[in-house]
């Protein structure tokens, strides 16, 4: 597979995934798991799958360049938080597509930390993805998305950490290699997650049994998708054009939600058609971004 298809295929595949990550996160959520559990629980398994990677090899680890995966491991940790704090508050089909903002920023901070130039035709795609994102705040007379200003501001802080991250794993990847960079940022990532202890409402001991299925499956599959898509950076270090095709998880998200929203107890569908027609709208918006990158 050449490196133009695959940084096309596998950023799409980590979106389906992530879709389906984020579904069993809101379950596990509404069923009172909270915002700090699910941090900690999702962090840990990421640190413990990503350890999986190790096993690819690499250049041997120099002990004056562990700031690197430091400062990306806080980027990291923060965009977690924010990201579980917009889908712990709102509603998942206004929470996923925000994320989307990320495209703009990576596309914004390319130039400025790695050097390359990004086209006029990918930064046309970053925009109308923006674009896409102004429909969310459509509504039925009467009706609003539930929490519409901290999903938007939380969800939009997340972008930004997770647009830091992606550009600085593109940039510090090629040297380090996958091998080495990602289990790395991800068992720093562990570590400040244990600082989130202090912050449960109740231990982990106490998270409903119910939960457990929903929470456990999430953050694996959150995991999973993170290797196929961090994995990409790392190697092919096209931040921009990963980025615009991973933004296709807002139209999935909001068509999952639609039609098998009910299957994970989401009822954001009831919000009214029109709601859910405009949220479509959007999305197919930032789907069209992903058609500037594809088209040759």
């Amino acid at each position: 597979m050449s490196p133009q298809t695959a940084t096309l295929v596998f950023p799409f595949i980590a979106a389906v995934v992530y879709v389906f990550s984020a579904l069993l996160l809101k379950r596990s959520s509404e069923m009172g798991v909270g915002l700090w559990r699910t941090t900690f629980v999702a962090n840990i398994a990421g640190a413990v799958i990503f350890s999986v990677l190790w096993l690819l090899g690499g250049k041997e680890v120099q002990p004056s360049l562990l700031w690197q995966p430091a400062v990306i491991a806080l980027c990291l940790f923060a965009g977690q938080i924010f990201q579980f704090q917009a889908l712990d508050n709102g509603d998942v089909s206004v929470a996923v597509p925000v994320f989307g903002l990320k495209v703009v920023l990576v596309a914004f901070f390319t130039p400025f930390l790695i050097g390359d130039v990004v086209s006029l035709r990918l930064w046309l795609g970053a925009f109308l993805s923006v674009l896409g994102l102004t429909f969310f705040n459509r509504k039925d007379e009467g009706r609003s998305p539930r929490n519409l200003g901290i999903t938007v501001v939380a969800g939009g802080l997340g972008a930004l950490s997770f647009a830091i991250f992606d550009v600085l794993v593109a940039k510090w990847g090629p040297s380090w290699g996958a091998g080495r960079l990602l289990p790395m940022i991800f068992w720093i990532n562990g570590l400040f997650s244990l600082t989130l202890i202090t912050q449960f409402k109740a231990p982990l001991r106490d998270v409903p049994k119910g939960a457990w299925p929903w929470l456990l499956l999430g953050s694996a599959l959150l995991s999973t998708q993170s290797i196929l898509f961090v994995s990409t950076l790392a190697k092919f270090s096209q931040a921009t054009t990963a980025n615009i095709v991973y933004s296709s998880r807002g139209l999935l998200t909001v068509a999952c939600v639609w039609a098998v929203g009910h299957w994970f107890g989401i009822r954001e569908r009831d919000t009214g058609a029109t709601v859910m027609r405009w949220r479509l709208v959007g999305a197919v918006l930032m789907m069209s971004a992903i058609a500037l990158v594809v088209a040759r």
